[in-house]
């Protein structure tokens, strides 16, 4: 059993925290909503008054925050996490941020001689209550063995990508392209759809054929044709679109860094941004088939 502090209880925190907890972990946890807090709390987590006293005395700290200036938030300054770990807590940040941030943390943390690692998830809600999360980890050989520690009671694929900030790149990548299929899977089904066919048969002709993907596969983007689906659920629960759409900002800013080709990339980025504009910010991501609604 791992001494763990765990700060930031949203929609995929909380659900990790409760699977640190029922794994049989000492669990320490902070939020700024006491209603997010208590929902840790309820299965055996320990309120704290701050992220500060969350973090102090622990093996592990996990953090899952919305954006890169909140994790430096949390952790810098002279009333930041760095300023009150042990030198044998490992740093483990599980929120999706620019791969910038991350190393900035990383290089403070280390010239006070506390590890530290990015660690994105992929999976959504539904993966982060079921402790299927894949992390996607970037860090040291040795600091990532010691971390499986605590992921794996919350994931089920766990990778190195490289060194610091390697997971967060590797998470937009992979987002990158998922926001890609989702669009043209839709536009694919939708166009079936418009010309008579019927979705469910499509779907299945296009799983048992070239066309073939996780969308098609696990997360249908048109109502009815499975019903476990966020599309059966007038698009609630998921994966938001503005949260893809974040995903989708960082991929466009490391692709200019990095000088990358990312034209399906940027058409993604700009398909959602218009899904959002439209008032759909809330919605799962699936429902960007509804940009290609047919106009009577």
């Amino acid at each position: 059993m791992a001494k763990v502090g765990f700060i930031g209880l949203g929609n995929m925190g909380g659900p990790m925290a409760i699977n640190l907890v029922k794994a049989g972990h000492d669990v320490s946890v902070f939020d700024l909503s006491s209603d997010a807090m208590n929902s840790v709390v309820q299965h055996g987590a320990t309120s704290t008054a701050s992220a500060n006293e969350a973090a102090t005395d622990k093996d592990f700290v996990v953090t899952m925050l919305p954006a890169g200036k909140h994790v430096k938030m949390v952790y810098l300054g002279e009333s930041g996490l760095l300023s009150v770990v042990n030198k044998d807590t490992l740093l483990i940040d599980s929120s999706t941020i620019d791969a910038d941030s991350a190393k900035t943390v990383a290089a403070q943390a280390a010239q006070q001689g506390i590890a530290f690692m990015d660690a994105p998830v992929s999976g959504g809600v539904a993966g982060a209550a079921a402790g299927t999360l894949s992390f996607i980890c970037g860090g040291s050989q040795q600091h990532f063995e010691r971390a499986k520690t605590v992921l794996d009671n919350m994931g089920k694929n766990i990778f190195l990508a490289g060194e610091v900030g390697a997971g967060q790149i590797a998470k937009i990548c992979n987002n990158m392209l998922l926001s890609v299929l989702m669009a043209g899977t839709s536009e694919a089904l939708k166009m079936g759809m418009d010309n008579g066919l019927d979705p469910s048969v499509l779907s299945d002709i296009m799983l048992k054929s070239s066309g073939r993907n996780w969308c098609l596969e696990l997360y249908n983007p048109v109502p009815g044709v499975m019903e476990s689906t966020p599309a059966s659920n007038d698009y609630q629960g998921g994966f938001m679109v503005d949260l893809m759409l974040k995903d989708l900002g960082l991929a466009a800013q490391a692709a200019q860094m990095s000088k990358s080709s990312t034209p399906l990339g940027a058409m993604a980025q700009s398909l959602y941004s218009m899904h959002s504009n439209g008032g759909n910010g809330t919605k799962d991501f699936s429902s960007i088939i509804e940009m290609f609604a047919t106009k009577k």
